[in-house]
């Protein structure tokens, strides 16, 4: 799988994205959350047939895990999991992507990957759908928290990230992307997306300047 914050955009489409005026920043607010998408088995192991290879996501997760427990910075695992015997709890979702059924409650594929440094007091939300936001607990514990700051990680890039991304920016977070903490099962939609999001919906940026962040350093005058 690909994950990495380097996209190959020609000169042509950053020009069109630049006169639209699409290479703004929000920055960072003052209450963030770390929201770790998806880094379920199903999707970090090779021998799931919706799987590959994360460990860089996962690493690069951790090194935000870290920094997010260190400042007791909220943070929220979410996972696929079905509970239905023909997995209609996943809607038409199961008729596009088949091989959702292989993420049914109480399978291996549904655990979060025992790589990641989750710790006791983390939330683990159940969906059934591409983001985190569609019909979960997330908006509400989000308000509970008083979160401003949205930090996304995971995967994959163009299915999940890029939903609940989309829908962090609608309910009014400053969504920050890690680049090098999300990933895709392959290099092309991962690229578009990361670009494609920087754009319009989230500001992605380095693993290391958003765990500084998390950590409680001033980073907004940190080059943008």
């Amino acid at each position: 799988m690909a994950g990495s914050n380097e996209t190959h955009t020609s000169e042509a489409t950053q020009a069109v994205y630049e006169r639209a005026s699409m290479d703004t920043r929000v920055g960072y607010g003052t209450t963030p959350a770390l929201v770790v998408v998806d880094l379920q088995v199903g999707f970090t192991d090779s021998e799931s047939p919706l799987g590959g290879d994360l460990t860089g996501v996962v690493d690069r997760t951790n090194d935000l895990l870290d920094a997010a427990h260190d400042t007791d910075v909220p943070v929220v695992f979410t996972r696929i999991v079905s509970t239905h015997p023909d997995h209609a709890d996943f809607g038409i979702w199961q008729a596009k992507i088949p091989r959702l059924d292989t993420l049914k409650a109480g399978s291996r594929w549904v655990d979060i990957d025992e790589r990641l440094h989750r710790a006791d007091e983390d939330h683990v939300l159940d969906k059934r759908q591409a983001s985190a936001f569609h019909e979960t607990e997330l908006a509400s514990m989000l308000v509970a928290w008083g979160v401003d700051t949205v930090v996304v990680t995971g995967c994959t890039t163009s299915g999940c990230i890029r939903a609940t991304v989309v829908d962090a920016c609608a309910h009014g977070y400053r969504t920050i992307v890690p680049g090098e903490a999300v990933g895709d099962r392959a290099p092309e939609p991962h690229e578009s997306n990361v670009f494609d999001m920087d754009a319009k919906y989230a500001d992605v940026r380095p693993v290391g300047e958003v765990a500084d962040y998390l950590r409680g350093a001033d980073v907004d005058g940190l080059e943008q």
